[in-house]
């Protein structure tokens, strides 16, 4: 049973709390249930709260040592409403605590798609790729922008989703859900980052011949004829064949790392590339 203490509400410390140990929720990852441990442990300011028996806290660690995974910043949000919803299990009872880990499961997918959208396809590629292009000339703003960019944007979305998932609850989720919002912004966010990625390829792919040959008197350079048809055609090209060969072929990017090195030394070799 649970003390006087049960009534009252998570307090801005115990949401500090469970934010800082979510940011390790992948620090005891495996391959039988995933993030479930880092869940767990996230939870652990609520347990201690609410449940003062080790034969309770003992259920609670159990229900949420379930299989978790989904993209590990946006998991900030199941974890602020699993919050909301052991605080209400605990104080009122009124609802079934296997509807926590109901709601957790619906939102994995979901969440997974629009976290890796966002996050993992467009954020961090285009501040990558903004960082690679101030980096090849030299500067070293660029890593130092990559660096703090990716900082805000990561502890900004999971301070958003503890501290918005524990006030909104499980509703907030679902009406994005019914609304088709995750839908449209997973879609967009593709969309946008193709373009992006797209742009930032003739800068962070450097790739020129300098085959030449002789038409008469005239020597034609063969980078030249290309740029003239279409600039960037060569870094476009690699990128198009290293792509198909690791979405279609199944090549990792390891083996293709090692297979461009080799490449590129046998080509300036043979006065193929420069």
């Amino acid at each position: 049973m649970t003390d006087e203490r049960s009534a009252e509400r998570l307090t801005r410390k115990d949401l500090w709390s469970i934010f800082l140990r979510q940011i390790f929720i992948r620090s005891a990852l495996n391959f039988e249930r995933h993030q479930a441990m880092g869940f767990a442990n996230a939870m652990i300011p609520v347990i201690r709260k609410y449940y003062k028996t080790p034969k309770e806290r003992a259920e609670v660690l159990k229900r949420h040592m379930e299989l978790f995974l989904t993209q590990p910043m946006v998991s900030a949000i199941p974890i602020g409403i699993a919050a909301a919803m052991e605080e209400r299990y605990a104080t009122k009872k009124d609802i079934d605590p296997e509807s926590i880990n109901a709601v957790k499961t619906a939102l994995m997918g979901p969440l997974a798609a629009l976290g890796d959208s966002l996050i993992n396809g467009t954020a961090r590629p285009i501040l990558a790729g903004f960082a690679a292009a101030l980096a090849m000339q030299g500067s070293i703003i660029g890593p130092i922008i990559f660096l703090i960019g990716m900082t805000i944007i990561t502890l900004g979305i999971r301070y958003y989703g503890v501290f918005k998932g524990y006030e909104q609850g499980v509703r907030m989720v679902a009406d994005l859900q019914k609304s088709g919002l995750i839908a449209k912004l997973t879609e967009l966010a593709g969309v946008a980052a193709l373009v992006v990625i797209g742009g930032f390829i003739p800068q962070v792919v450097n790739v020129k011949t300098v085959v030449a040959y002789k038409a008469g008197d005239t020597v034609i350079k063969l980078q030249e004829t290309l740029d003239g048809l279409m600039p960037g055609v060569l870094p476009l090209g690699i990128t198009l064949i290293m792509y198909y060969l690791m979405t279609r072929k199944k090549v990792s990017a390891v083996t293709l790392m090692f297979l461009l090195m080799v490449l590129g030394v046998i080509g300036v070799y043979l006065n193929i590339l420069g």
